[in-house]
């Protein structure tokens, strides 16, 4: 009899998972380990997705759920030089892989100097996900990349403290219209109406913050410069700095001064050739005809005394 209760018992244990561990305990030590190591293996091969509690159990598990990082506002620059055969062909064909990632081309600037002299500047707009993808082909299928520098900015506090106070001003704006409509007298009218103009005006500059911040984080900015095979490209990195950088501005700047000074005397040397005798000419004959002109007779002087006229008699002797 006892060995069917045992066996009883150990069935009841085992089909109920481990549920009373004190039934057991009146039978033999090995049913009671065994009755104890049944959940323990169900608990193992249980699925791994119930180890982790979802949010609503994570107070119960003890576990404070992961919290949520705000997404990132990063504005993207880059600057990018490139040397390429044809600077026409390579600024055509940058144009293509920008507007075929989704961007577009902000300003342009070119200068003409010959095939191999040619330089053009280029500012495109590209979406962020595609920035590095396109940075990397230009580099690559305009011509041989001579520089890159690329630089990132994070606004996202800027933006977050732009757009509470965005909403600070809408509510203000609200409650001053919510006080204009209570106002009895002209005084109190005038008085809450320039305090909604001055509200208003604050609103909007918020307003175009936010929509240059929208912008700029929404297209990422990349500058690229074209330059001809045998253009001559400086890096600022190696300009001398102090003295030596100074005399070498100061040279350039006379360079160019003298550069600017022979243009307009060439442009001005054909006007001096045909002008320069005319107006010799002219000269020449206003001076002659006044050395032709007669001389006026010359008056008395006034400073000197008349001479006595000996037809009248002279003053008689005392």
């Amino acid at each position: 009899m006892g060995i069917a209760l045992s066996a009883c018992a150990t069935l009841l244990l085992a089909g109920c998972g481990g549920g009373n561990v004190e039934m057991a305990s009146g039978g033999s030590p090995a049913v009671a380990s065994q009755a104890m190591a049944a959940p323990e293996a169900r608990d193992l091969a249980a699925p791994r997705k119930q180890a982790a509690p979802q949010d609503g159990d994570s107070a119960v598990a003890g576990v404070e759920p992961a919290q949520r990082q705000p997404d990132r506002q990063v504005i993207y620059t880059g600057s990018m030089t490139v040397r390429a055969k044809q600077v026409t062909a390579a600024a055509q064909q940058a144009k293509q892989l920008v507007t075929a990632a989704g961007g577009y081309l902000s300003k342009e600037e070119a200068e003409s100097a010959g095939d191999t002299e040619d330089t053009a500047l280029l500012e495109f707009k590209i979406p962020p996900a595609r920035y590095a993808d396109v940075t990397a082909r230009l580099g690559k299928e305009l011509g041989k990349q001579l520089s890159m520098t690329q630089g990132t900015q994070d606004v996202t506090l800027q933006v977050a403290d732009v757009e509470s106070r965005l909403k600070s001003a809408q509510k203000s704006l609200e409650s001053l219209r919510t006080l204009l409509k209570k106002a009895e007298t002209i005084g109190q009218v005038l008085q809450v109406e320039r305090e909604i103009n001055s509200r208003e005006a604050d609103l909007e500059a918020l307003q175009a913050q936010q929509k240059e911040l929208s912008t700029q984080v929404a297209m990422a900015t990349l500058t690229l410069r074209l330059v001809g095979p045998v253009a001559v490209v400086e890096d600022p990195a190696e300009e001398p700095a102090g003295f030596l950088g100074g005399l070498k501005t100061g040279w350039e700047a006379l360079v160019s001064f003298t550069k600017t000074a022979l243009t307009v005397f060439g442009a001005l040397l054909p006007w001096l050739v045909v002008l320069t005798p005319l107006v010799t000419a002219a000269v020449f004959l206003v001076r002659r005809n006044r050395a032709r002109r007669p001389a006026p007779p010359a008056g008395p002087d006034p400073a000197e005394p008349a001479a006595p006229d000996p037809a009248e008699p002279g003053p008689s002797a005392a």
